[in-house]
């Protein structure tokens, strides 16, 4: 279905809008593929950093590289559209064409997303103080839930941790999953203000199938469950810019293909038909989140700030929080061209990284929890209003192929709303669990659990979570890691932990303060049950010191 000129997204390639025509693209026409080929390292530096050879000739040079590149992937796109299965080739086509799109941006807009100089200090009302957000009354609270939808990015998969399928399947805490403790969390939403809050959640083409038999179990329970899947792009080799994949099957070839980033959100969210209908419905805004952020729960407050306050007008709001050393990599908020928007570190110049990381410079980061209006989505994309900086993601693949990826970010839409926002939350709305030290925390007596949401314990003494870090080669894996714990440790008095090696704990185990475990190559350390550890080193012949 088209929705936008120009560059209509309904099948692959339209000329103009209404009209249908057989999924193929008239590409531009090549002139030597082989010259190409060799080019095509100059061009991408050309691409990346904004420069090329110099002279009379090089602006030339590049502009018919571009447009044998276009004309290249457009030919290479058509022979993978004819190779998917006849039902399948709709889909594939509008996908494609969102692809082709994101090429052409990639070819056109070369060099730095910014200039670093023309970085504006952030105005005064840029970012609120979640403190000063007043609290809803209680005779508004359904009005404003039934007026909002709950959407987890639901794409990535557990791989990193040792564990197959989709990651928001991996066990967290007293046997419950990520996804088990979202549904709880919005079925206690829906029961306690008699609402119907629907939960939507974005998968990946990896996954999909996993999640849609995990969600039967939930069918009797009081929250409505949505799914759609994001796009699926093919990756590009490195060396030629052209798809690697030869035939146009995921499943027998998934390393040619991948989710082109959570940005993607908007148009696939879009083509799901679910924006739609809960615009019809009625509905405003959606909050959006990772699913495997644990502190990432509906906030009346803030619902509050777009709904009901006097500043009405909001229709982006992010959720940042204090930057600390640990966070340093994360994206943060910068007043740029006079608008509000999200910088990546992958958009720094590289003689700027060490000033994007500056805690004093830069002292809030994005936690990905978004607010956004639904009908201004719908305005946006009708617009062709939604232009997000493209993050150029090189990875290798086992066979050694070096291939690139073209993906979004869902916060850069920052830019393209009107009255956005930042408010400045607790570190507690940011518990994200993407490794096994996260998982220690969560599993730990540092919190209990109520109506699925983590909760800090009153005998934690500061706010903030410990720092922990476990050795890669002992604790990555999910499965090795609960190996190595008889039970979880009391970490109430935690304030730092360094393990590494092949080390053990027993039962009731207390670490306090700052505690450093190393085993050497070749030696073992077994914490006895019960220990206590308060500010110490044990070292790899198991002496204990003071710290």
């Amino acid at each position: 279905m088209c929705h936008r000129c120009p560059g209509c997204r309904g099948h692959f390639q339209l000329k103009s809008c209404g009209q249908t025509n057989t999924n193929q693209v008239n590409p531009a026409p090549i002139k030597d593929q082989r010259q190409f080929y060799r080019d095509v390292p100059e061009l991408l530096d050309y691409l990346v950093k904004g420069h090329s050879r110099s002279g009379s000739d090089a602006k030339a040079f590049i502009e018919a590289t571009k447009t044998e590149a276009l004309g290249l992937l457009e030919s290479e796109l058509n022979r993978l559209v004819d190779s998917a299965p006849p039902s399948y080739k709709e889909r594939v086509g509008t996908e494609f064409q969102g692809f082709t799109h994101l090429f052409k941006r990639f070819l056109d807009e070369s060099g730095p997303s910014l200039q670093w100089d023309n970085i504006e200090k952030l105005p005064p009302d840029a970012v609120r103080d979640y403190n000063s957000l007043p609290t809803p009354t209680a005779d508004v609270l359904q009005q404003m839930l039934s007026k909002l939808v709950v959407v987890k990015l639901n794409g990535g998969l557990g791989t990193s941790m040792g564990c197959y399928g989709p990651k928001s399947v991996i066990t967290v805490r007293n046997d419950l999953t990520f996804l088990d403790l979202t549904v709880q969390q919005i079925e206690h939403l829906n029961s306690t203000y008699n609402v119907n809050v629907p939960l939507v959640l974005m998968n990946s083409f990896n996954t999909n199938a996993d999640t849609d038999q995990v969600v039967r179990k939930y069918k009797n329970l009081n929250v409505d469950i949505h799914t759609f899947n994001q796009s699926c792009y093919p990756r590009i080799s490195k060396d030629s810019l052209m798809p690697i994949a030869k035939i146009c099957d995921v499943d027998k070839h998934p390393d040619a293909w991948y989710p082109p980033g959570h940005g993607d959100f908007y148009e696939s969210f879009y083509n799901s038909g679910l924006l739609s209908k809960f615009v019809k419905e009625g509905r405003d805004y959606c909050f959006i989140s990772n699913i495997d952020n644990l502190g990432a729960t509906v906030d009346i407050n803030i619902l509050n700030l777009l709904m009901n306050s006097s500043e009405k007008g909001h229709e982006f709001v992010m959720e940042v929080t204090d930057k600390t050393r640990a966070d340093v990599k994360g994206g943060t908020l910068i007043q740029y061209e006079n608008r509000l928007r999200l910088l990546e570190i992958a958009q720094v110049p590289k003689e700027h990284v060490e000033d994007f990381k500056s805690v004093k410079t830069f002292k809030f980061f994005n936690t990905n929890n978004l607010w956004v209006k639904l009908p201004a989505i719908e305005r946006i994309l009708s617009e062709n209003a939604l232009q997000l900086e493209i993050i150029i993601n090189g990875k290798t693949l086992n066979n050694g192929l070096n291939v690139i990826q073209l993906e979004t970010a869902v916060g850069a839409a920052m830019k393209c709303f009107r009255g956005a926002v930042g408010v400045n939350v607790p570190r507690a709305r940011f518990l994200p669990v993407k490794k096994t030290s996260d998982l220690l925390l969560v599993m730990s007596n540092i919190y209990s659990l109520k109506k699925g949401s983590l909760v800090m314990s009153p005998q934690r003494m500061f706010p903030t979570t410990p720092l922990v870090k476990l050795g890669d080669n002992h604790f990555s894996k999910v499965k090795e890691f609960l190996g190595r714990f008889a039970n979880i440790p009391d970490l109430i008095e935690l304030d730092h932990l360094t393990v590494s090696g092949d080390v053990t704990f027993g039962r009731g185990v207390s670490l306090r303060g700052t505690v450093i475990i190393i085993a050497n190559h070749g030696d073992r350390i077994d914490i006895p049950s019960g220990a206590i550890l308060e500010n110490k080193i044990v070292s790899g012949n198991m002496r204990i010191l003071d710290h």
